[in-house]
């Protein structure tokens, strides 16, 4: 008998059909707009609410790891519609979600029987080579980090860790944010020259059960952003939606750091009907932009983490990120 998919499986296969429609054939939309001399980039905010529902529809406590993975999918999307290679972005769009480009490659050029036979091999037993997660390591200690794009030949190059909080706000907001802060310190003084940064996903109950807490989150987030040896970008993403989520009520987990047991792959079928279904019915889901200063604005974190990348990093690299920025078009 085939395995029955966790929670988290169907909601890759879920995650996995609502990024590719939005890309078909694998062709993303350029985010980048021109205005006169200003440069700014366009997130996919109607992907995002998508990726949003998913966690919601399955009814999924944070202890699966799956609302704070719908952020990781879209994030990783925003770094492909950027112009960054698919391989390189990780989460991958297909399994396995963690994979070097060297490999990505050699798998590429392989005849179909060989190329099977190495991906079962990748699948079962080289935890090395491929992965579900990735972890890097920092100046003290390894941290699993949530989107990253990184190579054999070029180390890190852009590390973003996520975070997701829909409830128990007082009790857990505090430790979300000194826990990333030390994380931040961690990583950037061993990656200096890597783009470092970090995403709060909010539900906006916040602004109305705790609004001293949603002030004082907020703030805290801002400054986040303005050490000069900590994280490049934060972004807020506050996250609107009627239906009651699923909630393990004293504890929040990272998409990598899931209660819920990993294999190196999940080898499992979510049939196709299933996902058809899913996506009729994905609850509504709204992002609130009111409420987010400037300094925490999606756009403004995603445009900040792509010019780092590219403005540090030697003109022969990333020329496909560079053509799209560069054919901006005209708001």
């Amino acid at each position: 008998m085939p395995a029955e998919p966790s929670t988290k499986a169907t909601a890759w296969a879920i995650f996995d059909r609502i990024v590719a429609d939005a890309a078909p054939a694998g062709v993303h939309s350029n985010p980048w707009l021109r205005s006169g001399e200003t440069l700014s980039y366009r997130p996919d905010f109607r992907v995002l609410r998508k990726l949003l529902g998913v966690p919601l529809y399955l009814d999924a406590p944070s202890t699966t790891g799956v609302p704070a993975l719908a952020l990781d999918v879209w994030l990783s999307y925003e770094l492909r519609r950027a112009g960054f290679h698919p391989d390189g972005v990780w989460p991958r769009p297909t399994d396995p979600r963690i994979m070097p480009g060297a490999i990505a490659n050699l798998l590429d050029g392989l005849p179909q029987k060989e190329r099977q036979l190495i991906e079962h091999r990748l699948r079962r037993s080289m935890k090395g080579v491929a992965g579900s997660s990735a972890s890097i390591l920092g100046k003290h200690y390894m941290k699993q980090v949530d989107v990253v794009m990184s190579d054999w030949d070029t180390g890190p190059e852009l590390l973003i860790s996520t975070k997701r909080m829909d409830s128990s706000f007082g009790k857990n907001a505090a430790n979300r944010v000194e826990e990333s802060y030390g994380d931040a310190k961690n990583l950037r003084l061993r990656h200096p020259l890597a783009a470092l940064g970090f995403v709060y996903g909010l539900r906006s109950t916040i602004l109305t059960s705790e609004p001293d807490k949603a002030e004082w989150l907020i703030d805290l987030l801002a400054k986040l952003g303005t050490e000069d040896d900590a994280y490049h970008a934060v972004a807020l993403v506050m996250i609107d939606y009627e239906a009651e989520a699923a909630e393990s009520p004293d504890k929040e987990v990272d998409s990598v750091e899931s209660a819920e047991t990993d294999a190196l792959f999940e080898i499992v079928d979510v049939e196709t009907a299933a996902v058809d279904e899913a996506l009729a019915a994905l609850p509504d889901i709204a992002i609130r932009h009111d409420t987010v200063p400037p300094a925490l604005q999606p756009a403004r974190f995603l445009a900040t983490m792509a010019n780092r990348v590219i403005d540090i990093s030697p003109v022969t690299r990333h020329r496909e990120a560079r053509r799209r920025r560069a054919c901006a078009a005209e708001d």
